[in-house]
């Protein structure tokens, strides 16, 4: 698109597009295309005028043609354009809106954009633009259950007290169990690390079985009481709580938080807590 145009500028725009020069709270564009146009009234060179400017050379020559046809008015109003794109109407918008929100067709867990896509007849970015701007996330799902307890706040609070402001001479730790972990084992001992050769060891392994991984968490100092054992029945877990009875200095409390397990509720479990007193 290069042009020959000849600037000559009058006086009272030289003093229009100096002031905007000089301008601090003009935009950035502004200044720019005043540049060029005062540049190029020096009958300076396009190359040398896209230099000083750091623009192109179609930019100036489109500014000095604009600064031709429409003189200051033309460098300081940017034409408008029209849409890239026909708006949605909005019963469409709101069809990509309501699909999401029922029963997702056959075999399928959620709608997906695609299939929202193909169902209204609309590009998939079309559907994400959409999605997006009214925070719709249909592959996302949050679970939440109902507590039959009718004392479950109460309990709540003081679990939680426990864990934010412990109790002094006491020692709170959290219990649980992880069963059903695989024991295993390579088939044949592996060669040590050593200089300029990293460590080996068996592609295959042979199964030992199961054990179940009981472990307590002192919340205050962050160790761990851990035992594993073959099973996850009250017995074991009696022996568990003697571990931890062990561990436990002489003299303070012990705050033992576990989950509803039915383990944790046996008679005999109940009748262990009820002969250690602390």
């Amino acid at each position: 698109m290069a042009q020959t145009v000849d600037i000559l500028l009058r006086a009272d725009d030289r003093t229009t597009l100096s002031a905007v020069l000089d301008d601090r709270n003009r935009p950035q564009k502004h200044v720019q295309r005043a540049r060029i146009v005062l540049l190029s009234a020096e009958r300076l060179s396009v190359l040398e005028v896209a230099r000083q400017t750091g623009m192109s050379r179609p930019a100036v020559w489109r500014w000095q043609q604009r600064f031709a046809e429409e003189g200051v008015e033309g460098l300081l109003r940017d034409k408008t354009r029209k849409p890239g794109r026909t708006p949605l109407a909005p019963a469409t918008i709101a069809k990509v809106l309501a699909l999401p929100c029922g029963e997702p067709p056959k075999a399928a867990m959620h709608w997906t954009g695609r299939m929202v896509a193909k169902a209204v007849g609309i590009s998939l970015s079309a559907v994400q633009r959409i999605w997006d701007a009214h925070r719709l996330q249909p592959h996302r799902i949050r679970t939440f259950k109902r507590p039959n307890d009718p004392a479950f706040a109460a309990k709540v609070e003081d679990i939680v007290g426990l864990y934010m402001n412990p109790p002094a001479h006491a020692v709170v730790v959290s219990i649980d169990e992880k069963s059903q972990i695989r024991a295993l084992d390579r088939t044949q001992p592996g060669l040590p690390l050593k200089p300029g050769r990293c460590g080996t060891m068996t592609h295959d392994y042979k199964r030992n079985g199961t054990t179940t991984l009981f472990a307590a968490l002192n919340i205050l100092d962050g160790t761990v009481v851990g035992r594993c054992m073959p099973k996850h029945t009250h017995q074991e877990f009696i022996k568990f709580l003697n571990a931890v009875e062990r561990a436990v200095p002489a003299g303070k409390l012990v705050h033992a938080i576990a989950d509803n397990y039915a383990t944790h509720k046996h008679p005999k479990v109940k009748a262990w807590l009820a002969g250690h007193p602390r």
